[in-house]
């Protein structure tokens, strides 16, 4: 029994739910998401909750009703308030900038790294050594946030690359002359 998907999701003000066929579009104040769910799972609305549930029991329906649940929850988080994820730059001369639908990082290569900026995100650089991207799908910003990680990793000596806000990098000590 999944514990995820018995938990009812609550529809907020300003956020409106269509279903037809399990093709789910999801409307807010930030844009509209859709999705294509499982026939395995089946969507019920009361006033302003809504239920997933099985239609069977067989065990391909049991692994799809807590991912569809989730799935669901956070297409309507997103629209009502978008995800964000926040990236730190450290290292001597490491910098980010936004040219035009490019953002443009200077981490150390003989060249600056261009990534083109998906549709549906949004970049900003308070200072040049903090990105925050967000959007209002959270597998995309997810996504791009750890694709622009990928491109210089934190490294656990200096501490010197890309890494998330919230992210710890242990540190390790370098060699010992004896």
């Amino acid at each position: 029994m999944s514990r995820i998907g018995n938990k009812v999701i609550v529809l907020p003000e300003g956020v409106t739910f269509n279903n037809n066929n399990n093709l789910v579009t999801v409307t807010g104040p930030h844009g509209t998401l859709e999705r294509q769910f499982s026939p395995l799972v089946k969507f019920t609305v009361e006033g302003n909750e809504i239920k997933v549930s099985r239609v069977d029991e067989t065990m391909q329906a049991q692994s799809q009703h807590g991912t569809a649940r989730s799935l669901l929850a956070n297409m309507i988080t997103g629209v009502k308030e978008k995800f964000q994820k926040r990236l730190e730059i450290a290292g001597v001369g490491y910098r980010a900038a936004l040219e035009g639908n490019q953002l443009v990082l200077n981490v150390g290569y003989s060249k600056p790294v261009n990534m083109a900026i998906p549709k549906g995100i949004n970049v900003t650089l308070p200072r040049n050594t903090v990105i925050i991207v967000e959007g209002i799908n959270r597998q995309e910003v997810g996504e791009f946030a750890a694709n622009i990680r990928k491109v210089r990793k934190p490294e656990p000596y200096k501490g010197k690359g890309i890494r998330y806000a919230d992210e710890v990098i242990r540190r390790k000590e370098g060699k010992t002359v004896s």
